[in-house]
This record gives C-alpha cells, sequence and structure tokens, in this order.
C-alpha cells in the first residue's frame, strides 16, 4: 500500500498522467489503512504489546476527524481543497477494511 500510495503521489507531484479514478480516490481509500497500521506499529511497539489493536469507535473516529478535517474545514479555509463526499465514503471504507483485515490477522495469530 505504501507503495502504492507513494508512487500515486510522485506521478502527482511530477504531473504525470494518472487514470481519472487512480489521480481521485486511491490515495483516499488507503489513507486509513496506512494511518492506522503505522499508529498500531508504533503503539504496538512502544507499549510492547504485539496484541495491541485500535477499537473500532477509534477506528470510527479517526475516519470522521479525517472527513471533516479534509472535507469540510480545509476546503473553507484553503482554496486548494476542494470537499468530495466520495472521499469521506473511502475513508469509511479504508478504516473498516482495515480494522476487519487487523482483526483477521489477530485471530490466526491467536490460533
Amino acid at each position: 500500500m505504501v507503495v502504492i500510495a507513494g508512487a500515486i503521489y510522485v506521478r502527482q507531484r511530477l504531473q504525470l498522467p494518472l487514470p481519472e479514478l487512480v489521480n481521485n480516490y486511491v490515495n483516499d481509500l488507503l489513507c486509513m489503512p496506512l494511518l492506522l497500521g503505522a499508529l498500531t506499529f508504533l503503539l504496538r511497539g512502544l507499549k510492547g504489546d504485539k496484541d495491541f489493536r485500535f477499537s473500532l469507535l477509534f477506528v470510527l473516529f479517526m475516519a470522521s476527524y479525517y472527513s471533516v478535517y479534509f472535507e469540510y474545514y480545509l476546503p473553507k479555509v484553503n482554496p486548494r481543497y476542494t470537499a468530495d463526499w466520495m472521499d469521506v465514503v473511502l475513508y469509511f471504507t479504508g478504516a473498516i477494511a482495515y480494522f476487519l483485515l487487523e482483526g483477521k490477522k489477530s485471530n490466526q495469530t491467536l490460533k
């Protein structure tokens, strides 16, 4: 996921063409799994708890926070940002996917 998000970012910065769907939506879908995955990795290391998991409430809070900040607040104060309801859907989709995949990984390590 990091490689895909990085490649899209680099192509955007270099103004290289990308399919519209990829250019506008893939990084929004990957945002929550990458952010929550990095936070999980850091907290597992800091706490010394290899089984640490975020609650569903926290995962949904993070998706809500990003939705409000990036799709409501920033477009009002910075013309670089635009509000897009599809981004909100993708933040939540990525967050739920992260939560379900983390749960599946945890269940596999318990067996």
